[in-house]
């Protein structure tokens, strides 16, 4: 795909443009996941590249070809032979049995019955429902259903598996069930597969990840875990302090690595001792073994006696930043827990305006509307991955007429370093470091 637009009722009053200047390469082997919300765009792809959704603009090939150029009989011999289809709903024929569901499309080459049936029978023993082969869909589970509609899929040998939603009416067992028999086709075959899909759980199975967002292609997100058939050039992922320091200190602990971004942040002219001290001290209240009293009460305590020995009144100035950043962390974690679980759309815009509201009152002056919108926005794109910290910065110091944020170099900076301490503070413990 290149540039790829697709508008519904285009030149009508209820025009709607559903895929905007989308553009991307897949590759023959390759799983692929095309992840976002509803109405982000992902079934329209799905639809074009089944070649019964015409694009308005741009342009969008399957082997070199326009499938939109294509015959009737052409088109016929693309979406049988080249594509295979599964769908959420299964749409299987109630008045055919099990077994002639899988042979139907077989008719349309001039197959024979006895062949359809053997070549079907084959497909049913592969995905262990073969003693379902003479039932009719209304007797089976929806497990079981999906499994047929995989099984149909493949019997004309397609180069392309399609599959929208598979497992969306599924439980966690014949969800399990469905995606293994995916990575089969994909992996043992070697058909390319590409999944539409909401479920964040899912997309470990793909080599890439297409993140969608309101018709736009957002980013796209290897999988570290597959070898890669695409070439990959540098993606636009959430890099955050976290990953700089796990390669610094790569044996440290997730929380351990907390504590030093905090300690960093609490820089201060401490002797060797006393930094070690602060960082066993910091350790606790970050696991929140020890309160915001007791932490300041340690800080100022005598080295001697167990404390850093810092004054009372840093100390107190110490422990309220911690305190704070812990805090507002929190919303920063809520966010990127909903936004990885695809479960955070009616919450979005209150945890953006907090978090954007934080960074805000570490500001020292007043900044005007236009200011705060784009501070939302960059602080939206940071936290999502879609934007790397230096991006972040970038905007906020350029000028407001530029379409920046309009912060002073040293203003972007302190406050860029703020958020970069909440974004640490928000990954999860058992997920971050690794």
């Amino acid at each position: 795909m290149k540039d790829l637009e697709i508008t519904y009722n285009p030149g009508k009053e209820n025009e709607y443009k559903a895929t905007r200047g989308v553009s991307m390469d897949i590759y023959p082997g390759e799983f692929v996941a095309f992840f976002g919300p509803s109405g982000c765009g992902k079934s329209t792809l799905f639809y074009n590249i089944l070649g019964i959704l015409p694009h308005s603009a741009g342009t969008m090939l399957v082997k070199g070809e326009n499938p939109y150029s294509f015959s009737s009989e052409e088109m016929v011999r693309f979406q049988t032979k080249t594509i295979g289809i599964i769908y959420q709903a299964f749409y299987l024929i109630p008045s055919l049995s099990v077994i002639d569901n899988i042979a139907l499309p077989l008719i349309f080459h001039g197959m024979s019955p006895e062949k359809r049936k053997k070549k079907a029978m084959q497909l049913l023993k592969r995905f262990d429902i073969d003693v379902h082969a003479e039932k009719y869909p209304e007797n089976l589970s929806g497990g079981q259903s999906q499994r047929v509609s995989v099984a149909r899929s493949l019997v004309n040998n397609p180069e392309i598996i399609l599959a929208d939603e598979p497992t969306g009416n599924l439980d966690s067992v014949s969800t399990k069930q469905v995606m293994d028999a995916l990575d089969e086709i994909n992996s043992v075959d070697k058909k390319t597969v590409i999944i539409i899909t909401h479920n964040a759980a899912q997309l470990i199975h793909a080599h890439r990840v297409f993140y969608m967002r309101d018709g736009k292609l957002m980013r796209v997100v290897p999988n570290p875990e597959k070898k890669q058939i695409a070439k990959i050039d540098k993606q636009k992922i959430l890099v955050t302090e976290m990953e700089r320091l796990s390669k610094l200190f790569p044996y440290l602990s997730p929380v351990e690595l907390k504590v030093k971004s905090i300690v960093n942040y609490l820089t201060q002219d401490l002797d060797f001792d006393q930094l070690q001290k602060l960082e066993s001290l910091t350790q606790l209240v970050v696991e929140r073994k020890i309160n915001q009293n007791e932490y300041s009460r340690n800080l100022s305590q005598k080295f001697s006696d167990g404390g850093v020995g810092v004054s009372k009144e840093l100390a107190e100035v110490m422990s309220d930043k911690v305190d704070k950043i812990l805090k507002q962390s929190e919303d920063a974690r809520r966010f990127r827990r909903r936004y990885l679980q695809n479960n955070f759309f009616s919450r979005e815009n209150i945890l953006i305006n907090k978090l954007s509201k934080y960074i805000g009152e570490e500001c020292r002056h007043k900044f005007p509307a236009v200011a705060h919108r784009r501070l939302k926005e960059l602080v939206y794109n940071r936290i999502s991955g879609l934007i790397k910290k230096e991006d972040f910065l970038k905007n906020m110091r350029t000028p407001l007429a530029e379409g920046g944020v309009g912060f002073n170099w040293l203003e972007a900076e302190e406050l860029t370093k703020y958020f970069e301490k909440l974004l640490i503070q928000s990954v999860e413990d058992e997920a971050a470091g690794h």
